[in-house]
């Protein structure tokens, strides 16, 4: 078989209708439109009209809202750091920061940071330099022998 033998199965498509082709076509004239009238028109799309009845979006309640300050951490687990470690992806003599977490593999790209929460054990003492940690979480480094950096921390200490 060659690129230019190359066909379509019979009956996977169809020739497109040919409408507004004269009278004899069956589709010719007013080319299944109707007659007249805003459909008939080229350019309408009335989407969400029901024919003067309260439409769906307005009879529902409005709900909710957008926080356009709020932040999207990544969240990384303690356990997931510990297999990285013993993985020898991460070094845990040194500090770890979002840049060592995506080298390493831990995490696909920065978004606003990183987030460190209290899921699984960690045995390896390491410093942490990162965005955000649950209270648990901080707990567990230090009984470790790490240490969590945070900005908020310094922020406040100014």
């Amino acid at each position: 078989m060659k690129l230019n033998e190359l066909r379509d199965n019979e009956g996977a498509t169809h020739s497109k209708k040919r409408v507004g082709r004269g009278i004899g076509s069956g589709t010719g004239k007013t080319g299944g439109r109707g007659v007249k009238g805003q459909k008939a028109r080229s350019g309408v799309a009335i989407n969400g009209f029901e024919g003067g009845q309260m439409p769906l979006y307005r009879r529902l309640p409005k709900r909710g809202f957008k926080n356009i300050f709020s932040k999207d951490f990544n969240t990384v687990s303690l356990g997931r750091i510990q297999t990285a470690i013993d993985a020898k992806k991460l070094d845990a003599k040194e500090t770890v920061t979002v840049d060592a977490l995506i080298k390493a593999g831990v995490i696909r790209r920065a978004k606003d940071g990183v987030r460190l929460l209290a899921d699984g054990e960690l045995k390896a003492k390491v410093a942490f330099d990162i965005a955000g940690a649950s209270k648990t979480a901080i707990e567990k480094v230090e009984k470790a022998g790490g240490s969590v950096k945070l900005p908020e921390a310094a922020a406040k200490a100014e």
